[in-house]
C-alpha cells in the first residue's frame, strides 16, 4: 500500500514519519508488524506529535473543515494541542459549538429514522 494510506492506518502524520517509510510502499504483513510491535519512532508520534488533521480534530472536538477554517492547515504537537485546548481562541470555541450541533442534528435524525 501506499505510504499515505499505512500512515493513515497508523494514525500518523506522514511528513514526521522517516523518509524511509515516506518513500517505500508498505505490504500488509509490515503494516500488522508495525501495530504489533512499533518501533521508536512510532511509539514517539503517537504519543507526542505531529498528529495528522483526523487526530487534532478529535482531541479538539470540531471537525476538519472546523480546523481548516481556524487555519490549522498543518499537524500539531502534543504541547500545541494543549496550548490551544488550554487557552480556546474564538473559533476554536465557535468550531465546537458547530460540531455539537451538527452531531446532535445527526443524532436527531437517525432516532427519527428508526421511529419510522
Amino acid at each position: 500500500m501506499k505510504p499515505s494510506t499505512a500512515a493513515t492506518k497508523l494514525g500518523i502524520y506522514l511528513p514526521a514519519a522517516p523518509i524511509e517509510f515516506q518513500n517505500s510502499p508498505i505490504t500488509r504483513d509490515e503494516l500488522d508488524a508495525l501495530r504489533a510491535d512499533p518501533p521508536e519512532w512510532l511509539a514517539e508520534l503517537r504519543r507526542n506529535g505531529p498528529f495528522p488533521k483526523e487526530v487534532i480534530a478529535q482531541k479538539l472536538g470540531v471537525s476538519r473543515s472546523g480546523l481548516a477554517r481556524g487555519g490549522i492547515t498543518e499537524g500539531l504537537t502534543a504541547d500545541q494541542v494543549g496550548e490551544l485546548m488550554a487557552n480556546p481562541p474564538y473559533w476554536l470555541q465557535h468550531e465546537r459549538d458547530v460540531y455539537r450541533e451538527v452531531v446532535a442534528e445527526k443524532a436527531r435524525l437517525k432516532a427519527k429514522a428508526a421511529e419510522a
